[in-house]
């Protein structure tokens, strides 16, 4: 056996040796009266005797809890190589936000306050701000922004892939109506949940943020337009753009530099 196929070899070995495992949970919403599910994957080598810090993953609009784990599988190994927590909460059409005309949806306020602590009550995670991070693709990359913009609180890094940032001009998509009411007749709750003005609530360096999108996406020209802003406003943050459309080939590449660029936060944080 040459060279190249015995270093092979013991990579397969250790990668068999040494991989990610995932908990599917049901959290109880108080707030909606109701259990929610989540998948946990925890990092190779997870031991109740360490502390790890947690990347809240959302997802997009139509898919589950379960849709990042099962498209892309590479996190797992992203889980390991930065000894992270993952967690893939279910946010069914929401918006991950409080919907101002239906008290039934109030994902934001099960994300935030109840989600986050139930973690932090069943796994070994470090509990700083500074040790929790949330992104997410399309409507989950508005939750992620939303969320940490309106709860700096609990998040100190927080990026998006893809993100619905402005959800303004999309008043006929997505559920939107359902969970804000119509645009033309309750245009406050349009405003006041779009994530491009929620932006004023940012101080410099009080979040560190990484936003890309695909230059043949629908959301374009909205992730251009929050760029734009948070430059105007001077809030430092990541912004990348690349040949792309909105689909799970360009997130599967997208989440890997995102993982990348919260470990970094991680270890700068410590």
């Amino acid at each position: 056996m040459n060279r190249i196929l015995i270093s092979l070899f013991l990579i397969f070995v250790a990668t068999g040796l040494r991989a990610a495992t995932i908990d599917t949970v049901a959290v109880y919403s108080t707030a909606m009266h109701k259990p929610i599910k989540a998948v946990v994957i925890k990092p190779a080598g997870y031991s109740k005797d360490s502390t790890y810090p947690v990347v809240y993953l959302l997802h997009g609009f139509g898919d589950n809890y379960a849709t990042w784990v099962k498209n892309v599988p590479a996190i797992k190994d992203d889980a390991d190589l930065f000894h992270i927590l993952i967690v893939c909460p279910d946010g069914s059409r929401s918006w991950y936000l409080d919907s101002p005309v239906d008290t039934a949806w109030k994902y934001e306020t099960f994300m935030a306050n109840e989600l986050v602590p139930w973690i932090d009550k069943n796994y070994k995670t470090k509990k700083e701000r500074t040790a929790r991070a949330i992104t997410g693709l399309s409507m989950g990359g508005h939750g992620a922004l939303y969320l940490s913009l309106k709860h700096q609180d609990v998040f100190g890094a927080a990026g998006s892939m893809s993100g619905g940032v402005d959800i303004r001009p999309f008043p006929a998509n997505w559920d939107l109506a359902l969970r804000l009411g119509s645009y033309a007749q309750n245009r406050d709750n349009w405003e006041q949940n779009s994530v491009i003005n929620l932006v004023p609530l940012l101080q410099p360096n009080a979040l560190a943020l990484t936003i890309e999108c695909g230059t043949e996406d629908f959301f374009y020209a909205v992730n251009e337009k929050l760029h734009e802003e948070l430059r105007y406003r001077n809030i430092p943050h990541d912004y990348t753009t690349r040949p792309g459309v909105h689909n799970w080939e360009y997130w599967s590449n997208a989440i890997h530099y995102q993982l990348l660029f919260m470990h970094r936060y991680f270890t700068k944080a410590k």
